[in-house]
């Protein structure tokens, strides 16, 4: 999606209000889609989505 939003790893933080590990340990496990940038890693905001809704369906 060209106009997706791209997230840092702070911004997922916030959004899910998890810590620093278990975000990593999301896109470690691809559980979490992900993209690097140089040294940067950014999460597009279509994938949060995602897996808030997969994470979600699992729940019920």
């Amino acid at each position: 999606m060209p106009d997706d939003e791209l997230l840092t790893v702070p911004e997922v933080m916030r959004r899910l209000r998890l810590g620093r590990s278990t975000v990593y340990d999301l896109i470690r496990s691809r559980r979490l889609r992900s993209l690097t940038i140089g040294r940067a890693r950014r999460i597009p905001a279509s994938a949060l989505d995602t897996y808030i809704r997969r994470h979600l369906e699992e729940a019920a």
